[in-house]
C-alpha cells in the first residue's frame, strides 16, 4: 500500500463537501454585484491559518527589507507577530489536530516558530553575524522542515514539495543579493496563499475518529462518498 494518496491530485480546487471537523469556523467570502457572482470561496480553519500566517511572512520580510528600522525594533516587531501567528494557529487548528490525530505536528510547527524566533532575537541583541547574514536562511529551513513534518503527518505530497521549494529557496539566495528579505517573503507567502486557495491530498478518511460522534462520523462517510463521486464525474468529463 503507497503511503501516500496517489488517487488524489497533489493540488486542485476547493471541496465544497467538508468533512464535520473542516466545517467548524468555516469562513465564506462572496463578491456578488446585483445577480453575478464574482467570487466566492471558503476557508477552512486551517486555510485561516495559511492566510494569517501569510500575511505575517510578508509583512515581516517586506518590513525588513524596505524600512530603515533598527534591528531592536524590528526584533521586538518581529517577536509579537509570530507569537500572534503561533497563538492563532493553536486556537485555530486544536480540534482538527485532535480529531485527525495531528497533533504532533502542531506542536513541531510550535517548537519551530518559537525556536525561530529565540535564534533570531539572540543573533540581534547578542549581535551573532553569522544568525543576522543567515535569517533567510534560517526561516526558510525551519518552514521546510515543518512542511516536511506536515507532509509526513498528512501524508501529502504537496506539503512535502513546498519543504523542497523552500529548501530551493536557499539555494537561489546567493542570486539576490541585497534581495534576500524580500525573496524570502514572496517565497513564504506565496507557499502559503496557494495553500489557502487550494485543496491539497492528503492520507484517506481514517476508519475511526474517536472525538467524533456516531452521527458526526456517519456525516464524514456521506461527505467522502459525496467527494468519491465528484471525482468520478470530474474525471469522466477529462477523459470524453
Amino acid at each position: 500500500m503507497s503511503f501516500f494518496n496517489p488517487a488524489e491530485p497533489i493540488l486542485r480546487r476547493k471541496q465544497e463537501a467538508l468533512d464535520f471537523q473542516d466545517r467548524q469556523g468555516l469562513l465564506q467570502l462572496k463578491l456578488r454585484i446585483k445577480n453575478k457572482t464574482l467570487f466566492s470561496t471558503i476557508y477552512t480553519r486551517i486555510d485561516q491559518v495559511f492566510v494569517v500566517w501569510g500575511l505575517i511572512s510578508a509583512l515581516i520580510f517586506i518590513t525588513a527589507q524596505f524600512t530603515p528600522i533598527s534591528w531592536i525594533t524590528q526584533a521586538i516587531f518581529w517577536s509579537v507577530l509570530t507569537v500572534i501567528g503561533t497563538t492563532a494557529m493553536i486556537v485555530l487548528t486544536h480540534f482538527w489536530v485532535r480529531v485527525e490525530r495531528l497533533r504532533w505536528v502542531l506542536y513541531a510547527w510550535v517548537v519551530l516558530m518559537l525556536g525561530g524566533v529565540l535564534i533570531t532575537d539572540l543573533g540581534i541583541f547578542c549581535g551573532w553575524g553569522q544568525v543576522l547574514m543567515h535569517l533567510s536562511h534560517l526561516w526558510l529551513g525551519l518552514s521546510a522542515v515543518g512542511y516536511f513534518c506536515t507532509g509526513l503527518g498528512l501524508r501529502s505530497r504537496a506539503f512535502i514539495v513546498a519543504g523542497i521549494f523552500h529548501l530551493l529557496g536557499i539555494a537561489i539566495l546567493p542570486y539576490f543579493m541585497g534581495w534576500q528579505f524580500l525573496t524570502t517573503g514572496l517565497i513564504m507567502a506565496a507557499n502559503l496563499l496557494v495553500f489557502a486557495e487550494s485543496q491539497w491530498d492528503m492520507r484517506p478518511p481514517m476508519k475511526n475518529y474517536a472525538l467524533l460522534t456516531a452521527e458526526q462520523k456517519e456525516f464524514n462517510r456521506e461527505q467522502y462518498l459525496l467527494r468519491q463521486a465528484r471525482d468520478l464525474r470530474d474525471l469522466s468529463l477529462v477523459n470524453r
